[in-house]
């Protein structure tokens, strides 16, 4: 499977399409969890952990349910983030932290990591390439930071 990560610097906004309404029901809201919070593990001992509050357990619980929340209902299931924590504004709820664009990379690289099994467990590729487009996309929109090179 080819989850190809494309270049991208402060200020890229392109068209973000969401991922095919099929990948959803076919991961199933469990699996789906489960996925993200492997993420969110992945993302404990990475080069962008300082993200992340991963020294106070009941916060990095919460942000895991957050993520969870927000891209099971980016994928066409229930509006669980809108119903807990209001409209996305996910740029707006980014704004305090320092996202570059080799952050990104970090971010999606482990994304990658948790996607590739589930080819194995029979989810298809055409819906797994669906969501990673939507996140290799979207990601480009988080980044707030330019990056410096010394």
């Amino acid at each position: 499977m080819n989850l190809t990560i494309t270049p991208a610097m402060l200020g890229d906004k392109p068209p973000v399409t969401k991922a095919f309404p099929a990948f959803f029901p076919q991961i199933g809201e469990a699996r789906f969890r489960e996925m993200v919070s492997q993420h969110y593990e992945l993302l404990k001992e990475s080069s962008i952990k300082g993200l992340f509050p991963i020294d106070d357990p009941e916060e990095f619980a919460a942000a895991k349910k957050h993520a969870a929340d927000f891209m099971i209902q980016i994928c066409g299931g229930p509006a669980y983030f809108n119903a807990s924590r209001g409209a996305p504004m996910m740029g707006k709820r980014h704004a305090p932290f320092a996202i570059t664009a080799e952050a990104r990379v970090v971010w999606l690289e482990l994304y990658a990591q948790v996607l590739e099994p589930l080819a194995e467990e029979g989810v298809s590729e055409e819906n797994i390439l669906s969501f990673w487009r939507y996140l290799e996309v979207f990601s480009k929109h988080m980044i707030n930071t330019p990056s410096f090179k010394l």
